[in-house]
């Protein structure tokens, strides 16, 4: 009886080796996960055709609850494989509301070379065997930021911060652990501007600190939907409390502006979740609309100084926030609201409101680092790189903590060097110690990529004593230990 014939798959300078679960670039060997690998083999037999992303997961993962966000990592790390988003070829295409295809021409060969033409590209007989899977991506958001990466994403990110003001009638003290809700500014001006825009700077402005850490937007949405809310609903101080309260934190901040005459008045109330008391509050006033994101900045320093944060990390880590973010109240709000879109919907939702936010101020790094993953999340590699890459020239207009970020993103995203990534990120944990974006990074992204999971399971876990109600986090560490074989661990 004859033996079937081994059947290769090339394309472009690739061949890939169904047996050996090799990918060769111009015979040599490229770095790939297994999972990546099984992907990129179903799309390469399913040449030119559309492959639901349904019909991916239940391959790639035939006994596995899996979310979609796996698979867009898997997409991502195949694009960087192949080069899609290097030099704007198009291997893997993405069909909007479909799947995936594989654009470019494919043949089947043998070992030496000779086409096979008898043998389609989808023979069944071809079986991949059932390997370990890497782990995911960071989400910042709804995804970690990475899960950015992970349909990026993310995610994928965390807001760090605390606020109050300027006159103030007792002294906060927060411990370590200790976290602090921002509600949203009651706005008496009549101008909407100011919707949005206020609660997104002064959060935006705090998260520099290493010393404070606000409820982030993931948890205050998941606690929306427990209280059954809209998980976008406003935040009035009375809603605020009470997810202050359920979440454990220390205090809730109420923010507020009106106009007095010509004068804009800026105040700040932080009350005791549990029992309502009044801790702390502060006004301050602003000649004019261009001076208010100022005040704001102001008062942001001065409560860092006297909720017991060191005066040194107050003096090393204070950018402004018209440098930190953008001078223009406007684009400031339209990047609000697209971060609340983000975080309910995903990065693709999101791009037309960061996109606004850069018309408005075409400075605005942080708008375009997003951008930089809607557009991934559209399978728009190009524009995703030039969006990042926009960014990473905008990085001296950032906070240091927006700067960790941004490069991070950069490294993982544009120039593929995962270890200056691994560095940025271990310089980033060291400085904010209370964000666990740059571990979700490393243990969703960088060390799966590695293959170091061990270490990606110590990050992961890292992620879940964060923040415990972040399900991402347990995703991260579950499939870090499937990959090491640790069923048990994982389930």
């Amino acid at each position: 009886m004859t033996a079937e014939p081994r059947v290769f798959y090339e394309f472009g300078p690739f061949r890939v080796d169904p047996d050996k679960q090799l990918l060769l670039r111009q015979n040599q060997p490229v770095a790939i996960t297994p999972k990546a690998f099984e992907t990129l083999l179903l799309l390469l037999r399913r040449n030119r055709e559309v492959v639901s992303k349904e019909e991916l997961m239940k391959t790639v993962w035939p006994d596995s609850f899996v979310e979609e966000a796996n698979l867009s990592q898997n997409i991502f790390v195949l694009r960087k494989l192949l080069g899609d988003i290097a030099d704007g070829r198009r291997y893997i295409v993405t069909v909007p509301g479909r799947g995936y295809r594989f654009a470019e021409e494919v043949r089947t060969v043998s070992q030496d070379g000779e086409e096979l033409l008898g043998i389609s590209s989808s023979a069944p007989n071809i079986v991949v065997p059932e390997v370990i899977p890497p782990a995911p991506a960071a989400k910042s958001h709804r995804r970690l930021w990475p899960y950015v990466l992970l349909a990026t994403g993310l995610g994928v990110l965390v807001f760090l911060g605390v606020a109050l003001l300027t006159r103030r009638h007792s002294r906060i003290a927060l411990a370590g652990t200790d976290s602090v809700l921002l509600s949203d500014f009651t706005n008496s001006t009549g101008d909407p501007v100011f919707d949005g825009a206020l609660r997104q700077g002064l959060e935006v402005q705090l998260e520099q600190s290493p010393f404070l850490s606000l409820v982030s937007q993931d948890r205050i949405q998941q606690t929306l939907r427990m209280m059954g809310q809209h998980p976008d609903a406003r935040l009035t101080p009375a809603i605020a409390r009470e997810i202050c309260e359920r979440t454990g934190s220390a205090a809730v901040l109420d923010g507020s502006i009106a106009k007095l005459g010509n004068q804009y008045v800026l105040g700040l109330r932080a009350r005791n979740c549990r029992t309502g008391d009044i801790l702390d509050e502060e006004q301050s006033q602003a000649a004019r609309k261009e001076g208010i994101l100022d005040a704001l900045s102001q008062m942001a320093t001065k409560f860092r100084s006297r909720v017991g944060e060191s005066l040194t990390t107050v003096e090393k880590h204070d950018t402004s926030l018209s440098e930190a973010t953008t001078t223009s109240l406007e684009a400031l709000k339209a990047y609000s609201a697209a971060r609340r879109v983000q975080s309910s919907a995903g990065d693709a939702a999101a791009l037309p409101l960061f996109q606004r936010a850069t018309e408005l101020d075409p400075q605005f790094a942080m708008a375009y680092v997003f951008q930089g993953f809607g557009y991934n999340d559209l399978g728009e590699p190009t524009l995703s790189a030039e969006s990042t890459s926009k960014a990473y020239q905008l990085r001296d207009r950032v906070s240091d903590a927006e700067r960790f970020f941004i490069t991070a993103s950069y490294e993982m995203h544009v120039t593929g060097n995962m270890e200056r990534a691994q560095q940025t990120c271990n310089a980033w944990a060291q400085t904010y110690p209370r964000d666990f974006v740059p571990h979700g990074f490393l243990s969703g992204i960088i060390y799966p990529i590695f293959g170091k999971y061990e270490s990606a399971v110590a990050e992961a876990k890292k992620v879940t004593e964060m923040d415990p109600d972040l399900s991402i986090g347990y995703n991260i560490l579950a499939l870090n230990y499937t990959s090491l074989n640790r069923l048990d661990a994982a389930e």
